[in-house]
């Protein structure tokens, strides 16, 4: 095991909590090796911040941390100084039902059921709901194209047939007891719906299960 640090919140009785994050990474420059020092570097560079991110996912990490130089510690919480800065994946993904939205979104259909094509045994495979990402817009368009879709419907669901596809972005897969294949999408938001695409042409339930592998190592 190595130690990596990347704070120094209180060095020879004195705390450093209220100073700002540039002046506490001095402190930790002046005690700690730099190999034993989380790698880090102050940039307005756009190509040298983007060379540090592929640096640290081809390291294995998720993504990196951008802070404010002038910002103070917030013990428990990121608050405003601290963005997490991760690439988000995406899959073509087939809608195989929507829910009636509420407030605002009375009277369309929005939280959609995603489902990854099962190349294997035939159909569909849920992997969770997203309402996220849609614009007034897409809301509008999908209600008209998910209606001259339907296939049944309850007091809350309207259930289509397995045609249209969607490009899903999302941040992790996660193991889920509460659907078929066990995987659900964490974090999933739609970016735009692939009218160029069939759904024979959407991502298979093996590709979600090799990300997933990759993801965690299982």
């Amino acid at each position: 095991m190595t130690p990596v640090f990347f704070d120094s919140l209180y060095l020879d009785g004195q705390p450093l909590v209220d100073e700002a994050l540039a002046r506490r990474l001095t402190t930790v420059a002046d005690v700690v090796p730099a190999s034993f020092v989380v790698p880090r570097i102050v940039t307005a560079n756009v190509a040298e911040a983007s060379a540090f991110v592929e640096r640290a996912l081809a390291a294995g990490h998720e993504g990196v941390m951008a802070k404010a130089a002038s910002g103070l510690y917030a013990a428990g919480r990121r608050g405003q100084a601290w963005l997490k800065v991760k690439r988000a994946r995406t899959l073509d993904l087939v809608v195989l039902a929507a829910e009636w939205g509420h407030g605002r979104r009375h009277g369309l259909l929005s939280n959609l059921h995603l489902g990854a094509r099962d190349a294997e045994r035939g159909g569909f495979v849920m992997l969770g709901k997203t309402f996220k990402g849609l614009t007034d817009e897409m809301l509008a368009w999908q209600t008209k194209k998910l209606l001259e879709l339907e296939v049944a419907r309850d007091a809350y669901t309207v259930h289509v047939r397995p045609e249209l596809v969607v490009e899903i972005a999302f941040n992790e897969i996660q193991e889920s007891p509460r659907y078929p294949g066990r995987l659900a999408l964490r974090f999933a938001r739609v970016k735009r719906y692939r009218t160029d695409k069939t759904a024979a042409e959407s991502d298979t339930i093996a590709t979600v299960v090799e990300i997933f592998r990759r993801m965690t190592g299982v």
